[in-house]
């Protein structure tokens, strides 16, 4: 029989584009949601099962003859049960359920730059749960991703194309020349992919091969939509005021200010020869007349009716 592989979150944003690269390879494929009733058009090709962290002995069950593991699950930020503890919890019982199962190998996304030592809660969780899989005994590979663009469900650059669309200025925090070195989800899914034969335990960056400034990032996008917003340096702090008052009016968490604090602090880089291969100015140039059409919003994909 082909191979059986699990990506958590085939339904979502970096699990969708991992998967469809597995299909294509002819691999057979299961997934975990918290949503497995939502449609998608990967849906008949997915043995879909529902996340059990509840039940360890269920959890197991659901990885019983996989191969490789594709672990996304992560959260982007604290929203009612869905905390960064609750998610280094749950990341540890799932690498202990993929031991239990035979799972030979562990891929795990996780974040460029994470330190035990972190003050930013999500670089520090996210430190916490590749410690949690390297204590696993689990094989592992894990990539660490910079900041993800492309793709239908892509929110960062979709969102700051929104607004330059609609809105008369568009504000950066600081001096917004810190450095930033995106990498299309595609390159993403390739290298996860890749990661899935290495031999040995292996920790690797994906970042694009171009490296820019966060305000030269928004310069670009403004150009390609064809926006005269002026782009204004303001202080973190009013940032952060600024991005929750329009997530007020989108109903969404736009920016937060720990994200704002990676952002500035420049950790959305490597010190790494970059692996990506796609470009991002060249993708942007070729997307210019649909990005930014319409808002992404966060809290409606992965809260909505749960």
């Amino acid at each position: 029989m082909t191979q059986l592989d699990l990506v958590t979150g085939a339904f979502s944003y970096s699990g969708e584009h991992i998967a469809r690269r597995l299909l294509e390879a002819g691999h057979r494929l299961r997934t975990l949601t918290h949503h497995p009733d939502r449609p998608h058009p990967l849906r008949d090709e997915v043995d879909t099962w529902r996340y059990r962290f509840d039940d360890p002995a269920e959890l197991a069950r659901s990885l019983a003859g996989v191969t490789t593991l594709y672990n996304t699950y992560w959260v982007r930020f604290d929203h009612g049960a869905s905390t960064y503890a609750n998610a280094i919890e749950s990341s540890r019982m799932l690498f202990a359920a993929a031991r239990r199962a035979g799972v030979r190998r562990v891929v795990h996304l996780s974040i460029t730059n994470p330190t035990l030592s972190s003050p930013l809660p999500y670089f520090r969780g996210k430190a916490l749960v590749e410690s949690g899989l390297a204590q696993s005994g689990s094989p592992y590979s894990i990539v660490r991703p910079t900041w993800l663009f492309g793709g239908e469900r892509d929110v960062l650059v979709n969102n700051i194309a929104w607004i330059l669309r609609r809105m008369p200025v568009f504000p950066v925090p600081g001096d917004g020349r810190y450095q930033v070195a995106p990498v299309h989800v595609d390159d993403l899914a390739r290298l996860c992919v890749q990661a899935a034969g290495d031999e040995q335990d292996t920790v690797i960056d994906a970042a694009g091969p171009e490296q820019m400034s966060f305000a030269g990032v928004v310069s670009l996008v403004r150009r390609a939509v064809g926006s005269f917003a002026p782009i204004v340096p303001v202080p973190a702090q009013l940032m952060a005021l600024a991005a929750r008052g329009l997530g007020r009016l989108v109903s969404d968490v736009v920016l937060t200010r720990d994200e704002i604090s990676g952002l500035t602090a420049g950790l959305l880089v490597s010190h790494e020869p970059p692996r990506g291969e796609i470009g991002f100015s060249e993708w942007l140039s070729a997307h210019a007349d649909e990005v930014g059409r319409r808002y992404a919003n966060e809290l409606q994909r992965h809260f909505a009716g749960a």
